[in-house]
């Protein structure tokens, strides 16, 4: 879906006077700069194409938690704490991450799990950031306003369609035009420059060990100069020169020394991405034999009782647990194993109790807050589980996870209208604006609905079917305009 989208984009480039459906109205392409508001819209319509229709994107809380509690770190320190990001996981194997406009950065598993550190990993985030922060997708935009959207393109092309396979980025860039190209790659390393800079000063400044940006690039180069005909695609994403590393080297030698452990949530969200990266089986192969050789490390602990779940072996999963509770520090990775564990004996108000308690020790966690929800509606309660959606969607309003358990508590709960009331909001979150209006539609009729709640269904309604017709108009003007 992704190269699909990617395909759309050049399609943009190559003839400027057709706008891409599905894809916000960028406003004037001839603009000095995308405006920071047309940057999120893009951003959104890239991020809502991804999460919802490519199979790599990774929907999984607890790795998205984790990405996004190291990320928000590393956007206080930088020079924009204020502005909005949003971190996810993308499943791939190749050492990679990217920033989307509006402030949406992925990283992809393979880079988490060969990161050999935690600050290392922050490095690349921050680097990311940097490139937002900076608004550098934005200033590409705009450096020739003939070329600007196919420069655009071939941005968006690089940083997406390179991640998995370098002959789709190749063949993007040799239909965006050699001459915006070479102004590309030229902005490029300056942009690169000022990201190692901006994003070296954030890993200071959020208490990473600033060594680690450094010596991943570092180990980069060694693997690019190993194998030269497959370089990691991070470096075909964000061209690396001896000068960036030296120029780094020097940066870091001026800086104070600090030596930084990893969490033990690091250990555990590679644990787990390990485990799922493989058959079951030898996953517990593997666990075991690391267990063998430092059963110590409660990482390994962590895995190898993840492992052992998979497999069902639920009892010997359960002392693995019982002993990684006690040696592991405070955290919500082991008290959301613990949770799944009772779920698979069918303990479901078992699930409820161990997640009640995490969610005081851990307020700030979303992962902890979904699977407390999803075991209230598997435990028999929806009134619970209702409440809770309903309170929590207050303040995160295009949160598709929490719309979806509302819509679920309130169906459990026989509240018809109330149910397809929310269902619809995750339609909408979806970019399927014609499911949503059915959707309201359903609950007009539903009959039980009160007149504050009708009130409010007839309100969104009579906003969606604009909002419809207004792309609807839209598309026949794009219509007419290629008949000319």
């Amino acid at each position: 879906m992704i190269r699909r989208l990617l395909i759309l984009l050049l399609c943009v480039a190559l003839v400027p006077r057709l706008n891409a459906a599905g894809l916000p109205d960028l406003g004037d392409v001839g603009a000095s700069e995308l405006s920071p508001l047309a940057e999120r819209k893009l951003g959104e319509s890239i991020m809502r194409d991804i999460r919802w229709r490519d199979p790599a994107y990774l929907d999984d809380s607890e790795v998205e938690d984790y990405v996004n509690r190291l990320g928000r770190r590393l956007v206080a320190a930088s020079p924009t704490p204020q502005q909005d990001f949003d971190f996810f996981a993308v499943r791939d194997g190749t050492l990679n991450a990217f920033a989307l406009p509006g402030g949406y950065i992925g990283v992809h598993t393979g880079l988490i799990l060969a990161a050999e550190s935690e600050s290392e990993l922050a490095s690349v985030l921050g680097h990311e950031v940097a490139h937002v922060t900076q608004r550098h997708i934005a200033q590409m935009f705009g450096k020739q306003s003939q070329t600007s959207m196919v420069m655009l393109a071939s941005l968006l092309v690089a940083v997406l369609a390179a991640r998995s396979n370098s002959q789709v980025s190749e063949a993007a860039i040799a239909a965006g035009q050699a001459g915006a190209l070479q102004a590309q790659l030229g902005y490029t390393r300056d942009f690169e420059r000022e990201a190692d800079r901006i994003g070296l000063q954030s890993l200071e400044g959020a208490g990473f060990d600033v060594r680690g940006m450094p010596s991943f690039f570092e180990r980069l180069q060694r693997s690019s100069r190993l194998y030269e005909n497959n370089a990691p695609s991070y470096l075909r994403t964000h061209p690396l020169t001896q000068e960036r590393i030296s120029d780094l080297g020097n940066r870091v030698g001026q800086m104070h020394y600090k030596q930084v452990p990893d969490s033990a949530d690091f250990g555990f969200v590679r644990a787990k991405l390990r485990v799922a990266a493989m058959p079951p089986i030898d996953a517990v192969r593997e666990f075991e034999a690391q267990a063998a050789r430092n059963g110590a490390d409660v990482s390994v602990r962590y895995g190898l009782a993840r492992a052992l779940l998979a497999v069902g072996r639920l009892d010997d999963a359960g002392r693995q647990l019982e002993t990684l509770r006690k040696d592991a520090p405070p955290s919500s990775f082991v008290d959301m194993l613990a949770a799944e564990l009772r779920l698979a004996r069918h303990d479901a108000p078992g699930a409820v109790k161990v997640l009640e308690a995490a969610r005081k020790r851990f307020a700030d966690s979303t992962a902890v807050q979904y699977a407390l929800i999803d075991a209230m509606l598997q435990a028999g309660q929806a009134k619970e589980a209702g409440t809770m959606a309903r309170t929590a969607v207050q303040n995160r309003s295009r949160d598709s996870r929490l719309w979806a358990f509302l819509a679920r508590a309130e169906a459990d709960l026989g509240h018809r209208a109330a149910q397809h009331r929310a269902q619809a909001e995750v339609y909408v979150l979806r970019g399927a604006v014609p499911a949503a209006i059915e959707q309201l539609e359903w609950a007009r009729r539903a009959g039980d609905g009160n007149f504050y709640e009708l009130s409010a269904v007839d309100a969104r309604l009579r906003e969606l079917k604009e909002q419809e017709r207004e792309r609807r108009r839209e598309e026949r003007e794009r219509g007419g305009s290629r008949g000319e």
